[in-house]
């Protein structure tokens, strides 16, 4: 006759509750690990329980503690960058629980890198060193044998294509550079040559200026210098976000061409600023 080692309060509650933590980010070649606890519904901890956690095609076995609580670790975890779901399973003297969670592995996602995670493995190696002739009889390795061949071919496309010109890199340096020639047709067209904000050259101008209207000039072109500088902002931003060389332009023109009107306000403004206030 067989007896269950399993005491009858613990006989009703045949599933475990399995608590999971671990980093929700990592890069690759980090020591992914998972730590979490493991109870019963009444949440007493077991000890002993065996704890298998798997991610992909790896998996690593853990053991309870007194308290319940368990660690695994993926040491140097080479996977390509993207998000990776962990399966936890819990199993005791016919007593199970299972829990999942996810983390990211940093980094820049490509299909090629995919692939080549795929095809790294002993199986594919396997099958890829094969020929189909060898799984005749094999239903299940016919089914790999042409599954891993066709991720070969996979990754042979995506390098292909990768080493294609990008035609979006390709139209964003076009912008780039209509934009740098709509900033020097700018600056030859009106003269906006280096010293005309700063340097020697505007020191000296500002020099020579009489005192009475210094203040009123050295604003005046704090103002137009403000105003290219937000012309090129708007222009630069307009193309690089897919408007046209037109649309640039004519936003570009818009503000600098600074109205008359502008400009007598500001000066009549500064006047009025400069002018001393009555006690």
């Amino acid at each position: 006759m067989l007896f269950s080692t399993i005491q009858t309060s613990q006989a009703e509650l045949w599933e475990f509750i399995v608590e999971v933590e671990m980093e929700k980010t990592v890069n690759p070649g980090d020591t992914v690990v998972v730590t979490g606890r493991v109870v019963n519904h009444a949440y007493e901890p077991t000890r002993g329980v065996e704890v298998f956690i798997r991610t992909g095609a790896d998996t690593t076995k853990a053991f309870t503690d007194p308290d319940g609580v368990f660690r695994g670790e993926f040491k140097d975890f080479q996977r390509v960058p993207g998000i990776y779901k962990v399966n936890v399973i819990a199993s005791w003297y016919g007593m199970t629980g299972m829990s999942s969670t996810e983390f990211q592995v940093n980094g820049d996602y490509s299909p090629v890198s995919e692939l080549q995670q795929k095809l790294s493995t002993d199986e594919a190696r396997k099958y890829l060193s094969s020929n189909e002739s060898d799984f005749v009889k094999n239903p299940i390795g016919q089914t790999l044998f042409k599954y891993y061949h066709k991720l070969l071919n996979e990754l042979i496309q995506e390098q292909k294509q990768s080493q294609e010109p990008d035609e979006e890199k390709i139209f964003l340096e076009q912008q780039r550079r209509i934009s740098e020639n709509l900033r020097n047709q700018a600056i030859e067209e009106y003269r906006v040559g280096t010293g005309t904000y700063g340097g020697l050259q505007y020191e000296d101008y500002i020099k020579s200026l009489k005192p009475e209207v210094r203040e009123l000039i050295i604003n005046q072109l704090n103002f137009t210098k403000n105003n290219f500088e937000e012309a090129q902002s708007v222009r630069d931003s307009i193309i690089a976000n897919g408007g046209t060389y037109e649309e640039a332009r004519k936003a570009y023109l818009e503000i600098i061409s600074i109205p008359r009107e502008i400009l007598e306000q500001f000066n009549q403004n500064q006047l009025e600023k400069d002018q001393p206030t009555e006690e």
